[in-house]
């Protein structure tokens, strides 16, 4: 088996990327892993923890968007939205096509990966 840096391992998952060599994808990876690779640089989902960048995730599934007291963009408190896995996932493939004007940048086009994620931010404590 040919050896690849870790180093190369994380950057390329942190960017969503596959490597050869039997190395484990992110597609293959568990939810939390996921999470902590492409969101936790912007969200927490530890229960209290405060970030300039992104809101708080914990508990996020069934809540109304826009309704904790994160600085949100007018568009995500007018939409409306309650976080159900479906929305979750429809807002994670295309933020911004979703809720324009949202200042969520990043998507996670990979339906497995997305389906990680929002299974892991379902749990208690996700």
């Amino acid at each position: 088996m040919k050896h690849i840096p870790a180093a190369l391992t994380i950057a390329a998952a942190g960017l969503g990327l596959a490597l050869s060599a039997g190395a484990q994808t992110p597609a293959k990876a568990n939810g939390k892993a996921l999470f902590t690779q492409r969101c936790a640089m912007c969200h927490s989902t530890e229960a209290g923890k405060v970030s300039p960048v992104g809101p708080n995730l914990s508990g996020v599934v069934g809540r109304v968007s826009g309704s904790t007291t994160f600085r949100h963009s007018p568009a995500m408190k007018a939409s409306g939205i309650t976080w159900t896995p479906a929305a979750l996932d429809k807002f994670l493939t295309a933020p911004m096509a979703m809720v324009p004007g949202s200042r969520m940048a990043v998507s996670v086009p990979d339906k497995a990966q997305r389906a990680a994620i929002i299974a892991h931010l379902a749990k208690p404590g996700g």
